[in-house]
């Protein structure tokens, strides 16, 4: 099967560097044509460092990491080093990367891939707030011929929010770039708390994951354990959410969740509920139900995913060191 090509624009932060371990350990199924990183969980710099890290411990310097917008479109920044800790990696040691991002910005790579590509040919994979996204699609709308959808994490309904009483995180920190990219005619398939606080990271998965022993693996265990010790994300036998990762493991295997079409309106006035996204599940004249919105997610199935992914990218790597001997 020809592998699905895709962008992953995010802002790590503990369960981006999560996902992209999860996207850089699955080569035959994703052709990655490039990462692209946001201000968000913490600033642009310490981000676009950071997705240089994690492509550093995947082994996969082949993919290119573009830095893009230092904050969003109108507002003041909205960091969460409070969850993501003072590096934005939790506990994870912190090093220089090995090579650093490219030169051009992050937003003239999104808009020249899409313009090149074949239509619908492309998805782009948002875990941050959607900034770099908004401008592009601003700059040149055309680039929606390229994509095949947006999959983002983002957004809560039944959960209420995790940022403030209605709102969620990646929302909120550029709600006015979310309400452009939700009414830009995109067809967006959409990961909010109502799914990823399905999808737990328990001790016991945990431990599965730290067993895999390789580099990769040993970094995602430390990522989710610092987020399990996090007091905000409740019990740790409980385990925290998997956020980011879920528009990943959709890709991949689809069946591990459930999805209904929407329309989805997100608050850019309010300042009791800025940053709410308001689900309507109900077909309105004049309001298109281009959002797929994911209603339930299989937790266990996800861990399988991430654990047999991470597993299976560790022997091939232990293949290839040995003939190398």
């Amino acid at each position: 099967m020809r592998p699905h090509r895709v962008i992953v624009d995010c802002d790590p932060g503990v369960d981006d560097a999560v996902m992209l371990s999860l996207a850089f350990a699955a080569r035959d199924a994703l052709d990655i044509a490039g990462i692209t990183t946001v201000a968000g969980n913490v600033g642009a710099a310490l981000t676009t460092r950071n997705a240089c890290l994690i492509r550093d411990i995947a082994s996969r310097p082949e993919i290119p990491v573009f830095a893009g917008c230092v904050r969003p479109l109108r507002r003041a920044s909205v960091e969460a080093g409070h969850f993501h800790g003072e590096s934005g990696l939790g506990s994870l040691p912190i090093a220089a990367p090995r090579s650093a991002a490219e030169s051009s910005h992050a937003v003239d790579f999104i808009v020249s891939t899409l313009l090149d590509a074949e239509p619908a040919s492309v998805t782009l994979v948002a875990t941050g707030p959607l900034t770099n996204l908004a401008v592009a699609l601003g700059r040149e709308p055309e680039i929606r011929r390229g994509l095949r959808e947006i999959a983002l994490m983002g957004g809560a309904r039944n959960e209420g929010g995790n940022i403030t009483a209605s709102a969620e995180y990646n929302i909120y920190a550029d709600p006015d770039a979310a309400a452009a990219v939700f009414g830009s005619g995109c067809t967006v398939v959409a990961f909010g708390l109502d799914a990823t606080h399905q999808v737990r990271a328990t001790p016991e998965r945990v431990a599965a994951i730290r067993a895999i022993g390789s580099p990769p693996a040993l970094a995602v265990a430390e990522l989710l354990a610092f987020s399990n010790a996090l007091p905000a994300n409740g019990p740790s036998a409980q385990g925290s959410p998997l956020h980011d990762p879920c528009p990943i493991a959709w890709l991949l295997r689809p069946e591990l969740f459930r999805l209904q079409p929407c329309h989805v309106d997100v608050e850019t006035g309010s300042p009791l509920t800025l940053g709410h996204t308001a689900v309507e599940f109900r077909a309105v004249a004049g309001r298109p139900q281009n959002v797929l919105w994911a209603t339930g997610a299989d937790g266990a199935g996800v861990f399988r995913l991430l654990g047999e992914t991470l597993a299976a990218d560790a022997a091939r790597a232990a293949s290839a060191a040995h003939r190398a001997l």
